[in-house]
């Protein structure tokens, strides 16, 4: 496959599958453009295995056959010498993958914080490189911002698949004995909203490293899963009978308040 059509598919699979990566990634120029969407072609092809329905060491298997190949990958590698992505964060998220198959409970958030490093923290510090900004520490926590916001919205989408990763101690803190909508588990969601909006303002500091239009794809990502965070606040956190996914019109405002 020649490099222009393997970019051409990464983005066909990032317009398709991240609706807020491709929102987000529209305001760079095109070379930028498309190493991002090659960044999360990959992320979505580690999240498809682990989230699919083969047998666990069948995935586990698939999960490492990625990370041999992943030098053959022709759009990623194309992207990684344009920009110097490294390859310890593109490991780091096949070992998140390979994480989900072993581990379904988190017991402190310490332990969910090093979990949410590999499979979003990951994705920030490989696309940072893009951007053209060496601040990893922020990058990492404003992928670790993004995750918590997900792990808030994807409960019972999460719990159906076995997995529960709101911390235990926490859930035992707040007296929330079974993933429902509860006054108990309201209180919970509060507590992790207030936790993802100060990892959101310590991640957004990484703004000031960026050029105007890096900066700009990344306040709309921000804006964006920000936008998720304020419809459950407004659904009073009812995450599992109320949609708290914005539409293509809210999506869309979010992207021309950030041109204006």
């Amino acid at each position: 496959m020649s490099v222009d059509a393997a970019y051409d598919e990464v983005m066909r699979i990032t317009r398709r599958e991240a609706k807020n990566f491709a929102y987000g990634i529209m305001v760079l120029p095109k070379e930028k453009r498309r190493a991002i969407a090659a960044i999360y072609a990959f992320a979505r092809e580690v999240d498809d295995i682990a989230d699919g329905d083969l047998p666990p060491e069948e995935k586990r298997e698939r999960l490492e056959a990625l990370r041999e190949r992943l030098d053959d990958l022709v759009a990623l590698s194309d992207a990684r010498k344009r920009f110097g992505i490294p390859r310890e964060p593109l490991d780091k998220l096949i070992d998140g993958g390979l994480q989900d198959l072993e581990q379904t409970r988190y017991a402190t958030f310490d332990e969910l914080r090093g979990y949410c490093e590999k499979v979003a923290g990951a994705v920030g510090v490989a696309c940072v490189a893009v951007y053209g900004s060496d601040d990893v520490e922020r990058a990492n926590t404003l992928g670790i911002a993004l995750q918590l916001i997900n792990i808030m919205r994807d409960v019972q989408e999460d719990a159906e698949l076995g997995r529960v990763y709101l911390p235990q101690d926490e859930l035992q803190r707040y007296g929330v004995d079974e993933l429902r909508h509860t006054p108990e588990f309201v209180e919970l969601m509060r507590f992790q909203a207030q936790r993802a909006r100060a990892h959101l303002a310590e991640g957004l500091r990484l703004l000031d490293s960026l050029d105007r239009r890096s900066a700009l794809c990344v306040s709309t990502f921000a804006g964006l899963y920000s936008g998720q965070l304020d419809r459950m606040e407004a659904n009073d956190f009812d995450v599992f009978d109320k949609s708290c996914r914005l539409s293509t019109r809210a999506k869309l405002g979010v992207v021309v308040r950030n041109l204006v």
